[in-house]
């Protein structure tokens, strides 16, 4: 996401806050400011990882009830991968039609687009009688290097 694309979002989350007559505190400021720094998938523990290094009061508390606000705003997108807990898409706003490779051995995510698919689920949707809006393709996956080297980079083991 551009500088200026952040500042953007930024800017929309802070006015989103003020609809919902909500306060900017300084803990939300830390995790906003993180959030929109990083083009990692995250959960919400990274993200409390993370906003501490910014800002050492942000609480879990904070982190876990500005999530759900972010997601709500259109910004952020939860990404459910079978797992205990949930993934966080800040590149969602940036670009909401992309599609995800998910390694199930080290749980890297892989972003990518492909016209082709853009084209086939439009091209479905008109055939049913929709308009599509969103899409959501999820491929999981196993570890390629993890069977041959029998170490991933990206496992923490």
């Amino acid at each position: 996401m551009a500088v200026a694309d952040k500042e953007s979002a930024k800017l929309k989350f802070i006015d989103f806050l003020e609809g919902k007559n909500l306060r900017l505190t300084s803990q939300r400021q830390a995790i906003i400011d993180t959030v929109f720094s990083t083009e990692e998938h995250f959960t919400a523990e990274q993200l409390l990882d993370w906003s501490r290094e910014k800002d050492q009061s942000v609480s879990r508390a904070t982190v876990y009830r500005t999530l759900p606000l972010l997601t709500e705003s259109g910004l952020l997108q939860q990404m459910d991968l079978g797992k205990d807990y949930t993934y966080y898409d800040p590149n969602y706003c940036d670009h909401p039609h992309h599609s995800h490779i998910i390694c199930q051995d080290c749980d890297k995510i892989v972003e990518f687009d492909d016209e082709k698919l853009e084209k086939m689920e439009e091209e479905i949707s008109q055939k049913m009688g929709f308009s599509l809006k969103t899409q959501k393709l999820q491929i999981s996956a196993t570890c390629d290097q993890l069977k041959k080297l029998g170490a991933c980079k990206n496992k923490d083991c």
